[in-house]
């Protein structure tokens, strides 16, 4: 049961971040697409925000791919937590820790998540078990 459970951890933090990076370098689901994200780098002193988008939206999506098939997982939980270290320090850090205030709590959670997975390991279900 425990290979399960990190299963559904790996399926569903990996799924929404292929959909993160894709909002970030295509625009679909909602987001801004590569254009309107290095915009926005940009803005926040992210330069060039060309290649800070493509570097965030790339390592979310190979990332979160990576991540969901439990294949290379400990450099997939290091794309995606760099991710979130980033958005940590750049952009949630200084709205304090409650997501209520715009905090960095849930970036956080993500955090420990691909970390924690990353070092336990991606359980049975995983392209590394049959790999390594």
């Amino acid at each position: 049961m425990f290979s399960v459970g990190l299963f559904v951890i790996r399926l569903v933090i990996g799924i929404l971040f292929i959909g993160h990076g894709a909002q970030k370098l295509f625009g679909w689901f909602g987001g801004h697409g590569l254009k309107g994200t290095a915009g926005w780098m940009d803005s926040i002193g992210m330069k060039p925000g060309v290649v800070m988008a493509i570097l965030a939206g790339g390592s979310e999506l190979v990332g979160g791919l990576f991540f969901a098939l439990g294949f290379l997982t400990p450099l997939a939980g290091i794309m995606i937590a760099g991710t979130m270290v980033v958005a940590i320090v750049k952009v949630h850090g200084s709205n304090g820790l409650w997501a209520t205030q715009n905090g960095f709590e849930y970036n956080l959670v993500l955090l420990a998540v691909t970390i924690g997975i990353a070092i336990a390991g991606p359980g049975y279900y995983a392209v590394d078990a049959f790999l390594f």
